[in-house]
């Protein structure tokens, strides 16, 4: 039985309504949502690495830290891959080619973790490797959405990120569990050579996006102008102000790593149940992503960001219940206060941080989408390796190790306080919202994003 075409075209029209936020399906579309779907999916060696890195090659928590800061870089160096894809194609194409060869170096960085690496230098190697693998396919589709994000309607505004990181948080969903689960029946190095299949995904579907050849010779005279319309855009009051902001925001201390060893080597937290930490953080991920496409888009910028961050210093606090033990006094098992936590704080996390996303990829000219919406992205990358390295250097100097937990709270009330400091130059911000900051703008260009937020020159 054959499809007819009224047939196909009411599942094309649903498909549209309630699935896509209003987009259109088309073969490109369908690229870029794999590819988000694939960097949620890779998800499933995280806790694979944190497992590796602690019991194989005996890291303590501040190597690990510093560690995952090290591995950050490529996301800091993301605009570097935004000027070469936007000035310089290869074979006359600037998004496909770049895309498979991110592919091929992402399954080849997993087979090497997984076979010949014996040592932190060249665990590092490996690891970074894959970051920036995901990292340039990032920068691509990034510029994808940002091309159509621009023709999106006073209806649609912000619906195809919201439909890009929903794609992303269902690839993590659907890998949460498993990510743990695995660990329970397989090595580490066996869970690398599984992930290792997905960056091919991203080389697949490569070729259906739709670009025209580039016909006229780049080189780097046409970056250097790039490199031009890029200062000019940065250096508009109402752009570094807001990323000024968002730096500070997200630039504090983390306790991350410390608190796995402590989840993993004190609590005795087994895999398959950080698995299960990793769905709920999965669902609430989605949740949230929802929760701002429906009900807070509206909602000023300002008041996102105080409430979320006044939010999550005082959840945050609560973890303290745990470090001493508290809560078993109070009758709450580890594994549930655990679960709720990861919760409330990852749905928090995801309202405050698509505005960001939104703003971002209305503030970027043509021409230059790739570069400016990757330097955006890069300062935020930037702010959360000085977390990771100064959350490093803190738990080293508390002396927190892999078995002696003993100033752990203080390291995670100072952590939750440091989080409230850049609050005072919150009004870097626009005071309107993601959505009204839109409402009469087509086509931004550098000489019109100022208008964007024209509070913050008067403030």
């Amino acid at each position: 039985m054959q499809l007819s075409p009224v047939g196909f075209g009411n599942t094309k029209a649903w498909l549209k309504k309630h699935i896509l936020f209003g987009n259109e399906p088309n073969p490109e579309l369908l690229a870029i949502l794999t590819v988000y779907f694939v960097q949620g999916i890779l998800g499933l060696s995280r806790l694979a690495v944190s497992f590796f890195l602690k019991d194989d090659l005996g890291m303590s928590p501040a190597e690990t830290a510093a560690l995952f800061g090290i591995v950050s870089i490529p996301w800091v160096i993301k605009p570097l891959f935004g000027f070469m894809s936007d000035g310089l194609p290869i074979f006359g194409y600037r998004r496909r080619p770049y895309l498979i060869l991110s592919g091929l170096m992402g399954t080849f960085s997993w087979v090497y973790l997984a076979t010949l690496v014996h040592h932190p230098i060249t665990a590092t190697i490996a690891i970074a490797l894959n970051s920036l693998s995901v990292a340039i396919s990032d920068v691509i589709v990034d510029s994808l959405v940002v091309e159509r994000a621009r023709n999106e309607s006073i209806s649609n505004i912000g619906s195809l990120q919201s439909l890009c990181w929903a794609f992303s948080a269902i690839g993590g969903l659907i890998t949460a569990y498993l990510s743990g689960y695995l660990l329970e029946i397989f090595t580490s190095e066996t869970v690398f050579l599984i992930t290792a299949t997905f960056p091919l995904l991203v080389m697949v579907v490569a070729w259906a996006i739709a670009e025209d050849k580039i016909t006229n010779i780049s080189n780097w005279q046409t970056v250097k102008h790039q490199a031009q319309q890029l200062r000019a855009a940065i250096t508009q009051k109402s752009i570094w102000l807001p990323t000024a902001f968002i730096f500070l925001w997200q630039a504090t201390p983390t306790a991350d790593s410390a608190f796995f060893y402590f989840t993993t080597n004190e609590l005795g937290f087994q895999p398959e149940f950080l698995g299960r930490v990793r769905l709920v953080t999965s669902i609430a991920a989605l949740l949230g992503i929802w929760l701002f496409q429906r009900f807070f888009k509206s909602v000023p910028f300002r008041k996102i960001f105080l409430v979320s961050t006044l939010l999550s210093a005082t959840l945050g606090m609560t973890m303290l219940l745990l470090v001493t033990h508290t809560n078993r006094a109070l009758g709450i098992d580890d594994h549930w206060f655990s679960l709720g936590d990861s919760l409330i704080l990852t749905v928090a996390g995801e309202i405050a941080y698509m505005p960001v996303l939104v703003l971002a990829a209305r503030l970027c000219p043509p021409g230059v989408e790739a570069t400016l919406f990757a330097l955006l992205m890069s300062v935020s990358n930037l702010s959360r390796l000085i977390s990771h390295e100064s959350g490093a250097l803190l738990t080293h100097l508390l002396g927190v190790t892999e078995t002696n937990f003993d100033q752990l709270w203080l390291l995670v009330i100072i952590t939750n306080l440091t989080t409230l400091l850049p609050l005072p130059l919150i009004r870097w911000l626009p005071s309107t919202s993601a959505e009204s900051h839109t409402d009469n703008i087509d086509s931004p260009t550098l000489e019109s994003t100022a208008e964007l937020v024209p509070e913050l020159v008067t403030d």
